[in-house]
């Protein structure tokens, strides 16, 4: 069994560390824990992991967030993996900062990765783990609150969601998304 796992953000150091890029985060972390290393591929930097027999085929899109897509539509042709297979690991200003919801499919909820996803691989049918980012900004000022990055209260907060994550996405590829949602979604 194969699986993708696409976490978004935008590459460049000026973003590291910000709301909008959780899923690098979470992918950095993940690999981290199994000792892979991220290598430049096409349209993304890439990683592999192996785990209970699974293979977890790890991408951090370099087209920058609002063109994400290109690159899951590229990684799942190339690894033959079908749309149920792939987790798009994302910010989600709906949620509460550390609210973590995993999804079987649904709409883009205005973010544009999402759309762009959406849009490249014809479907929005395919899971999705959304990460709480809050939406504690002035009107007119979203595009700051995403890009700006976190508060030291907020980092500390996020470190353990971080690892649950994690814990979600090994278990999204070993026992199913179902049982995964069950175990974690409202914890």
């Amino acid at each position: 069994m194969k699986y993708l796992i696409a976490g978004l953000g935008n590459i460049g150091e000026e973003y590291a560390n910000t709301r909008h890029n959780i899923g690098f985060i979470i992918l950095d972390a993940l690999a981290n824990e199994f000792d892979a290393k991220f290598t430049i591929g096409r349209h993304a930097y890439t990683s592999s992991i192996k785990f209970k027999g699974r293979t977890f085929v790890l991408i951090k899109p370099t087209s920058y967030m609002n063109l994400s897509g290109k690159a899951v539509k590229y990684w799942l042709t190339k690894e033959k993996i079908q749309p149920q297979n792939l987790l798009v690991v994302v910010d989600d200003i709906s949620l509460p900062t550390g609210t973590l919801r995993m999804k079987y499919k649904g709409g883009d909820g205005g973010h544009n990765g999402l759309i762009n996803i959406i849009q490249s691989i014809g479907t929005d049918n395919f899971p999705r783990l959304r990460v709480g980012i809050g939406d504690d900004f002035a009107r007119g000022h979203q595009s700051d609150y995403v890009l700006g990055k976190w508060s030291k209260s907020e980092e500390k907060m996020m470190i353990p969601r971080v690892e649950t994550a994690i814990q979600m996405i090994k278990s999204f590829g070993t026992i199913g998304i179902e049982r995964t949602m069950t175990a974690y979604n409202n914890k």
